[in-house]
């Protein structure tokens, strides 16, 4: 059976374990080519799980599930809580490497154009923070009937000793489609020399976004953590593939 996104692979193999039709319902959606390290979804059901049950369909289910799917943990929540509706804070870090990498290819962004002024962007990320309308930094603004307000209440730019493997960290309680690929998108620009901060903080203040808006590649974007009232949990998964053979990457916040 051919599945073309995650969410029916999972309620396919779902509906194989309990031998029911399965229906969930994710935090949310992201573009093709985007990763996800920490993703939580909810499904109803009325059997009842003992931590045994939950542990052996864990390992079960992530048996039966792709290399690039894993399930970590099965929380037994309210009959009400609703993972894309309740959740109160999102955070997306997007990766760029400024070498060749054929290893890091589909994990983080390969930019090899123009020197970037890491100084400018980071004064450029902190803007970020000051304004709530995003409209200017939106896919498709209309859909969004003029609520086009979002709450980021942090945003950083990382890199390691060398300045040639950068990591921007964004969190707010909603992303608009497309925002965080058109803001990486535009501190590049503005990292590069083609647009200046006060050009950058115009689209900001303007809330006018382009004709043609300009959206940085998906596989250097990671949704990397979901908080709720009720759960926060750290991320588990390795996210960032490093040719290191110690794997480790010290990220020193500029």
């Amino acid at each position: 059976m051919p599945h073309s996104t995650v969410q029916e692979i999972l309620e396919f193999n779902l509906g194989k374990l309990l031998k029911t039709k399965i229906s969930i319902s994710g935090c949310g959606r992201t573009d093709a080519g985007v990763h996800a390290s920490q993703y939580f979804f909810h499904l109803d059901t009325e059997q009842e799980w003992s931590s045994e049950n939950t542990n052996e369909l864990v390992f079960r289910l992530n048996k039966m599930l792709p290399h690039d799917i894993v399930i970590f943990d099965i929380i037994h929540v309210d009959n009400k809580s609703h993972a894309q509706y309740h959740a109160t804070k999102r955070t997306y870090d997007y990766f760029i490497h400024t070498y060749k990498d054929p290893f890091l290819n589909h994990f983080s962004y390969g930019y090899q154009g123009k020197s970037l002024g890491l100084d400018k962007m980071k004064q450029a990320v902190s803007l970020l923070t000051n304004y709530k309308d995003y409209k200017a930094f939106c896919k498709s603004p209309d859909k969004y009937e003029d609520n086009t307000l979002c709450n980021i209440t942090s945003a950083e730019l990382f890199s390691d000793s060398q300045g040639n493997k950068l990591r921007i960290q964004i969190s707010s309680n909603r992303f608009l489609r497309g925002m965080m690929r058109a803001i990486v998108s535009r501190l590049i620009q503005t990292g590069a020399g083609d647009m200046s901060l006060d050009q950058f903080e115009n689209y900001l203040i303007s809330n006018e976004p382009e004709p043609n808006i300009l959206f940085a590649p998906p596989q250097g974007l990671y949704l990397s953590k979901i908080v709720y009232p009720f759960i926060s949990l750290p991320c588990r998964a390795e996210f960032f593939p490093l040719s290191q053979p110690d794997r480790k990457l010290e990220w020193n916040l500029l």
